[in-house]
């Protein structure tokens, strides 16, 4: 049997595996987490709105009925092209899968630009990790700030700062406005939780600049509306414990802000660079990877890359998203090259991204959708919003609390899941501390078996 190895359960794997599901081939899958992550609704783990399972099913659930994949845990660290084997460190243990053809969609990463101390105290948005740490951040600010007596303490405990203006530095500041003005009043004695200042900053002169002048500028009014400072064309230069520094048109600037959130930049995960290291491809500047007309690594027709790791133009010469949909489409594609090469038939076309559109949230009811040359907001963009996050959320149960849980934040005025520990919000710094836990248990039984 032809083997394929499929490395990343984002969308581009996904949809690539379930393609094959009739293929004459023996399809492995190697992901780093046991579960499907749906990252566009990551910020409504972030802000209590829905919990971790309903955008995070179980791999293993997901692809229970299809027979041709085999299942494996653990992070892809290399490639031997010439082998055709990827080696994988898995918990504890590191192991290697020979490929006759590799499929490589392993997401992205959050990019600092050069800057990864500011993770410590500005984490991303790329993970469970990351969303749990933040909901344990933004409603123990709330709790902290009720305790001060100091106003500059309080000030600085009610003062969140995100940074990035995109779809998800906007969702994500448009809900923590929600939270402040309308979930959380009269719930504190001693604090009044609409006086939190929620700032978002962003180094470009306007919010999701994709979107245009018309949608940016509707978006930018909303956020004003709801209570959003907006701050452009300012740069980040320093985050810390208590603070964030930036450069504007103001000159330099301290905010006191105990909650940072950093949605700006992603970058090609560190396995691309390791592919373009033996294969002789090139990369962009984020570490993503140049491919061919068929989302294959040049001179290695083997070898797909999809999705956020790969740089490929359009037919107007525009670079293709890092978005959903070109993930989707190109793990399709992948999987009907491979279905031709095995059945002797002609290659497809080369890839063509069909762009469905773009969509983002802002607040309750509110939100901005471009498709095509159809530009809308509001209402009317908030509904087509609600009914592609249900169309691709994986799984009908999910589908189902989805709603339910929509239905308690968006018409009431209550959050599902307020729930968050202190080892959410202090793990990231204890494990960097502490180090892999299964290197250290490894090293420790070998110490003494010595």
């Amino acid at each position: 049997m032809h083997r394929v190895v499929v490395i990343g359960a984002g969308f581009g794997g996904l949809f690539a595996i379930k393609a094959l599901r009739d293929a004459p081939v023996e399809i492995t899958l190697i992901n780093g987490t046991s579960y499907h992550l749906f990252q566009p609704l990551l910020y409504q783990v972030a802000t209590g709105i829905l919990s971790e399972g309903e955008i995070a099913p179980p791999i293993r659930e997901v692809l229970k009925k299809q027979k041709n994949v085999d299942v494996r845990l653990g992070w892809a660290r290399e490639i031997d092209a010439s082998a055709r084997v990827v080696k994988v460190s898995g918990p504890g243990i590191d192991y290697e899968v020979a490929y006759d053809t590799l499929i490589v969609a392993a997401g992205a990463a959050q990019s600092y630009f050069g800057n990864d101390g500011f993770a410590d105290n500005a984490p991303g948005m790329k993970s469970i990790d990351d969303a749990l740490e933040l909901r344990a951040r933004i409603f123990g600010a709330f709790e902290i700030a009720d305790l001060q007596t100091d106003p500059q303490e309080i000030e600085r405990w009610l003062t969140f700062v995100v940074v990035g203006a995109g779809p998800t530095g906007v969702e994500m500041a448009g809900q923590i406005a929600e939270l402040a003005h309308r979930t959380l009043p009269g719930q504190y004695k001693h604090i009044d939780p609409r006086e939190a200042r929620i700032i978002l900053v962003d180094a470009l002169p306007a919010v999701l600049n994709t979107f245009g002048d018309h949608l940016s500028t509707r978006a930018l009014r909303q956020l004003h509306l709801l209570g959003v400072e907006v701050e452009l064309n300012t740069k980040v230069v320093d985050v810390d414990t208590t603070g964030i520094e930036v450069d504007s048109e103001r000159g330099h600037q301290r905010i006191g802000s105990m909650t940072k959130v950093w949605a700006a930049g992603v970058a090609a995960p560190p396995l691309a660079r390791k592919i373009a290291e033996v294969t002789g491809a090139r990369t962009d500047r984020a570490g993503r990877l140049f491919v061919e007309k068929d989302l294959t690594v040049p001179g290695h027709p083997e070898i797909f890359v999809l999705g956020d790791m790969m740089n490929l133009n359009d037919e107007h010469g525009d670079q293709l998203p890092g978005v959903a949909q070109v993930a989707i489409q190109g793990g399709r594609y992948a999987a009907s090259t491979i279905k031709n090469r095995l059945a002797g038939k002609p290659a497809p076309k080369p890839f063509k991204y069909f762009d469905k559109g773009s969509l983002a949230t802002i607040s309750r009811f509110s939100a901005v959708a471009s498709i095509g040359r159809i530009r809308l907001d509001g209402f009317p963009a908030w509904v087509i919003w609600v009914a592609v996050h249900l169309l691709y959320l994986v799984g009908f149960k999910n589908r189902v609390t989805a709603v339910m849980h929509w239905a308690v934040s968006f018409v009431g005025r209550g959050r599902s899941e307020r729930v968050s520990t202190i080892q959410q919000a202090f793990a990231r710094r204890a494990i960097h501390e502490y180090g892999d836990p299964f290197e250290r248990a490894r090293i420790e039984a070998a110490v003494q078996k010595d």
